[in-house]
């Protein structure tokens, strides 16, 4: 596991201090649900722009091995 330093706004100092009190045992568990959730952010933002794109006709269609032959 990797360690980092990150300099923080006051603001922000002060909301990880109230979480602190609200269920977080610590600033690392608390950053690191931080970024779990910002992971799941974009992947659900993947999604509805795949659903999108198929909605507007931007799929592929055809043989998954041909296609598979323009991407190489």
């Amino acid at each position: 596991m990797s360690t980092i330093t990150v300099p923080l706004t006051p603001e922000l100092d002060i909301f990880i201090q109230e979480q602190l009190g609200e269920g977080f045992s610590s600033k690392a568990e608390l950053v690191r649900q931080a970024l779990k959730f910002y992971s799941e952010e974009l992947e659900v933002r993947e999604i509805m722009q795949a659903r999108q794109e198929a909605k507007d006709g931007k799929i592929l269609k055809g043989d998954l091995r041909e296609l598979a032959k323009k991407f190489k």
